[in-house]
């Protein structure tokens, strides 16, 4: 009998009017009480596969873009480091270098190399929390308690420089808020030298667990002409073979005199993209190690320029984009110029990288879709703004 006279067969007989069944429709949150934020995901289920899946987005949408043209440019940054809140200092970034971009002024030496070093310990804090959660998401817990000891050694360090734990506020329109506490690049040094000792111990615990790469290897492919289609960034792209960084392909701050270790996967699964992760924290110590070296040689000078009262930049427009942990984040700057921007358009990496899960998932397992769904390692506040 042939294939399709089977199928032919399975449509007729008793019963089978009553046994039609129709696809499910799954709603995963938008409130589920134990995610950091609120995504709502539609899934169809034909069985248990998915056949269609919608992300929904917007449930605390802030609208960050519209609260950024009340505020002048000195309260933005307070604004711009809370929407990736695992990448504070990397947001503030943004938004520093297209006002000075636009007032056509330089950062001091010193304070060049200080935000590099600053920027490349936030990406290791963002890397170490989801090294940390991610394993959380297919039953393994240990390794969360290892990586929070990790980004306690660095907390302490950006807490001591700049007072605060998750948001710095340390940038400042031509330059950093404040000279550098005496003796801090010795004990930022120490702290480097701690975590980039036990990382193994990270990478041993999950990478040395059969279940954590059962549950991880070819799932979730995610292939390179997606990538470039819906504009994904970051480890994620990366982790598909598109080699792409912009500390290394438009170099911005110092990472045009450093030499920036771009780390890429070609297999694009659940695995590769933990994989880019992990040995993105130990190209990023390397890279502060090298800031570091280069900071001890400057001779003294200021870390900030001297603003007017009331900062006004030139009309104009201008966009900057800097390779955020977890993506690309750029900020488009229009001013008609006055002491606030006219218009401030976000482009944040998480928005951009969770739109590809609508043709990702279908096709999947429910079960393997958390494994899918954590591995794109988004911040919520960052998809909504």
């Amino acid at each position: 009998m042939s294939t399709h006279e089977t199928v032919r067969t399975v449509g007729i007989g008793a019963g089978a009017k009553e046994l039609a069944t129709e696809d499910m429709v799954l709603n995963i949150g938008p409130q589920h009480p134990s995610t950091h934020g609120v995504l709502r995901l539609r899934l169809t289920l034909d069985g248990e596969r998915i056949s269609r899946a919608e992300p929904i987005v917007g449930y605390m949408h802030r609208g960050a873009e519209k609260l950024f043209e009340v505020r002048d440019y000195r309260q933005i940054i307070v604004l711009a480091n809370r929407h990736d809140w695992l990448s504070a200092f990397a947001n503030e970034l943004g938004v520093v270098l297209a006002v000075e971009r636009m007032l056509g002024m330089e950062a001091p030496e010193r304070a060049v190399w200080a935000r590099t070093l600053l920027a490349e310990l936030n990406r290791v804090l963002n890397h170490l929390m989801f090294l940390g959660s991610y394993p959380l998401e297919v039953g393994a817990i240990t390794p969360i308690f290892y990586s929070f000891r990790e980004r306690e050694h660095l907390q302490r360090v950006l807490e001591e420089v700049s007072g605060g734990r998750i948001h710095y506020m340390f940038n400042r329109v031509g330059g950093l808020k404040e000279e550098l506490p005496a003796g801090w690049t010795g004990r930022v040094r120490k702290a480097v030298a701690e975590v980039r000792g036990r990382m193994g111990e990270i990478a041993d615990l999950i990478m040395g667990n059969e279940i954590f790469r059962a549950r991880t290897r070819g799932v979730g492919v995610l292939t390179r002409e997606q990538i470039l289609q819906y504009g994904v960034s970051g480890p994620i792209a990366r982790a598909s073979g598109v080699d792409f960084d912009l500390r290394r392909d438009e170099p911005y701050l110092a990472y045009g005199e450093l030499d920036v270790r771009v780390v890429t996967r070609t297999e694009g699964d659940c695995l590769a993209r933990f994989e880019c992760l992990l040995d993105q924290v130990y190209a990023s110590l390397d890279l502060a190690d090298a800031c570091l070296d280069r900071m001890a040689e400057l001779p003294p000078g200021p870390i900030n320029q001297r603003l007017p009262k009331v900062l006004k930049v030139p009309e104009g427009h201008t966009y900057a984009w800097t390779e955020n942990p977890l993506g690309i984040n750029g900020y488009y700057l229009v001013s008609r110029g006055e002491k606030t921007p006219w218009r401030m358009k976000l482009r944040s990496a998480s928005y951009n990288n969770i739109q590809v899960l609508s043709e990702m998932l279908p096709g999947t397992l429910v079960a393997d879709m958390i494994a899918i769904l954590g591995s794109m390692f988004f911040v919520v506040g960052d998809i909504d703004k």
